[in-house]
C-alpha cells in the first residue's frame, strides 16, 4: 500500500528569513493525522535567507539528521562542535539527555536549502553526540547515508532505520526489497518519480507498507528513501 503525502498539503512556517514546509506536525502546524511514520517524526524542508538562521535552542531524546541540498549551513552546539555543512554533506546529532545548538546561514548572498529530519531513538538517556560526513551528491543509484551500524561509511543512528539517497536520470530506477515487518518512506528532493504506480513530484512524500518499493524516474530525480523497522514507542 502506498499513501501519498502531497507537497501542497504540508504545513508551513513562513517568516521574513525562513520558509519551512512540514511533512508532519511541527511547531505551530498541528495535525493529529500527521504525527510521523513509524520512528520518523519530522521532515522539514527549509529555505533560510542569507545572514539568518535558528539561534541557540535545546533538543533532547531525538536523532536529528540535516541534509543540505544547496548552500552552506553553520552549526554550533553545547558540546563544542562547530563547523560548516555544505551541499552533499549530512549531519547526525544525537540530542540524548540534552543538547543546545544553533544553525545559521553564514552567506551574505546565497540562501540555504536543506532538510531536517527527526527520528525517535531506540532508547532514552543517550549521551549527546555529533557526526558529519560528505557524500557524493550526484552519485548514481542508491547511496546509504545513515544506518544503525554505520556500515558502508554511513552515519550511525540509534534507531532501526536506514536512510538512502537515490539519484537517477529519466527512465532509470530500482527495485528495493523490504524485509518482513519493515516499511519505507520516500521523500522527493527534485524531479519526478513513480513509486509503485504513484507519481511523486518535488516535495511529495509517500509511505510504502506491505510491499516492496519500485522507483522509476520520469526526469532527473533525487529522493530520500527511509527503510524503517517496527516502531516500539515504549523505547522512546
Amino acid at each position: 500500500m502506498v499513501t501519498k503525502r502531497a507537497s501542497e498539503d504540508r504545513g508551513q512556517t513562513l517568516k521574513f528569513w525562513l520558509d519551512s514546509r512540514h511533512s508532519f506536525s511541527f511547531g505551530g502546524y498541528a495535525d493529529p493525522e500527521q504525527m510521523g511514520f513509524r520512528s520518523l517524526r519530522v521532515i522539514n524542508e527549509d529555505w533560510i535567507r542569507p545572514d539568518a538562521g535558528f539561534g541557540m535552542h535545546p533538543h533532547r531524546d531525538m536523532e536529528i539528521l540535516t541534509v543540505v541540498l544547496e548552500g552552506t549551513l553553520e552549526h554550533k552546539d553545547s558540546l563544542g562542535s562547530t563547523g560548516l555543512i555544505r551541499a552533499g554533506e549530512v549531519q547526525r546529532m544525537t540530542a540524548g539527555t540534552g543538547i543546545v545548538h544553533s544553525e545559521s546561514n553564514p552567506s551574505s548572498s546565497d540562501a540555504v536549502h536543506m532538510l531536517q529530519i527527526w527520528l525517535f531513538p531506540d532508547r532514552g538517556g543517550l549521551d549527546p553526540s555529533y557526526e558529519q560526513r560528505g557524500f557524493g551528491a550526484d552519485a548514481p543509484g542508491l547511496q546509504l547515508l545513515a544506518s544503525r551500524d554505520g556500515r558502508e561509511g554511513s552515519l550511525s543512528l540509534n534507531q532501526d532505520a536506514d536512510l538512502y539517497r537515490g539519484t537517477w536520470e529519466s527512465g532509470e530506477g530500482t527495485e528495493f526489497v523490504l524485509a518482513p515487518g519493515r516499511a519505507a518512506w520516500v521523500q522527493v528532493l527534485s524531479g519526478v518519480v513513480v513509486v509503485n504506480g504513484t507519481r511523486l513530484e518535488q516535495g511529495d512524500g509517500a509511505a510504502v507498507e506491505g510491499e516492496d518499493v519500485s522507483l522509476r524516474a520520469e526526469d532527473a530525480t533525487q529522493v530520500l528513501l527511509f527503510d524503517l523497522g517496527p516502531f516500539r514507542p515504549e523505547a522512546d
